[in-house]
């Protein structure tokens, strides 16, 4: 049977004629470093829809700590992260249930007698990071430094959420930690991360409006140290790119081989604006300058420095 000039095309781009289907575009990798289950309590089910409507490929599950009343969980208000999130457990199953689209992290309270302990028991189980740290501490703390030590003995990245005087504290200090494990990659996320790309943050401001100074502290943490990156997830991440978007494209273009694309979002729907994350993975695309570095922080960023099966 003769082809005609189209069939031929086909099948010469392809390489065997019965392997056609082969030549569909693939399907953009979108990984998304930043989700949580229970998150304000959402079901199982309704967070894997949301997932798939985003066009998510690959997520990492980072789970919360054990329930306990201490100065550091705010009496217990950080143990589920704020938002009710599952503990470390439930993301292991989860990740196990649904194989090739999950991978997660473990947590703990880092002043809990025995938190490393507790933590190294899942690395060696198959968690691939530590995170989300939520905690009142200070950010270069000894219970901090011990989980540091930690994912420096097990070449695991670290996720921090940063917000002034309440997670994190001493963001000014957090220099020094980069310079002490410089072989741990450190992933900064939220509020207080978000602000500081601005040279004139006020502290006191959690989502800052208007044009941004370059040459925050943040942004000097992107560019002067090799193991810190950033995390675009939440409304803070957001927000960092739609106050001003000519400094978002600049950011981007200066910051593209350090930023990771995580959503963070709660909801139930995973588009429209009714969904953050969904707006974040739109605002990559809208500033990255071309798809090489669209490709960096959709997915091959995270892929650096996360270990997916």
């Amino acid at each position: 049977m003769l082809m005609n000039r189209r069939e031929f095309a086909i099948t010469a781009t392809c390489g065997l004629a019965g392997l056609v289907a082969s030549c569909k575009p693939k399907k953009e990798e979108v990984i998304d470093i930043h989700q949580h289950l229970s998150y304000s309590g959402r079901g199982d089910e309704d967070f894997l829809k949301h997932q798939q409507t985003m066009g998510i490929t690959r997520s990492v599950l980072l789970p919360a700590a054990s329930q306990l009343k201490m100065f550091s969980t705010h009496l217990g208000k950080s143990n589920g992260l704020a938002a009710g999130v599952s503990v470390t457990e439930a993301a292991a199953i989860y990740t196990e249930q649904h194989p090739g689209k999950f991978v997660y992290f473990c947590n703990e309270v880092p002043d809990k007698e025995g938190a490393t302990k507790t933590m190294e028991g899942w690395l060696k189980k198959g968690a691939v990071g530590i995170g989300e740290l939520k905690f009142n501490l200070p950010c270069d703390s000894a219970p901090m430094i011990r989980i540091f030590e930690l994912a420096n003995d097990y070449a695991v990245p670290v996720l921090i959420h940063f917000q002034h005087e309440m997670y994190n504290l001493g963001f000014e200090r957090f220099h020094k930690v980069l310079e002490r494990f410089p072989k741990v990659n450190f992933i900064g996320h939220a509020q207080t991360w978000w602000g500081n790309i601005d040279a004139q943050h006020d502290q006191s401001v959690m989502y800052p409006k208007g044009k941004v100074t370059p040459g925050g502290l943040t942004d000097r943490y992107l560019a002067d140290y090799p193991n810190m990156y950033g995390d675009l997830s939440a409304g803070s991440g957001k927000n960092a790119l739609d106050r001003d978007p000519e400094h978002a494209v600049a950011f981007i273009e200066r910051h593209q081989d350090k930023l990771c694309r995580g959503t963070d979002c709660s909801d139930l729907v995973g588009e429209s604006e009714a969904c953050s994350g969904s707006g974040q993975i739109a605002n990559v695309k809208r500033f990255s300058l071309n798809a090489n570095v669209r490709k960096k922080i959709l997915s091959q960023n995270a892929r650096r420095i996360i270990r997916f099966a």
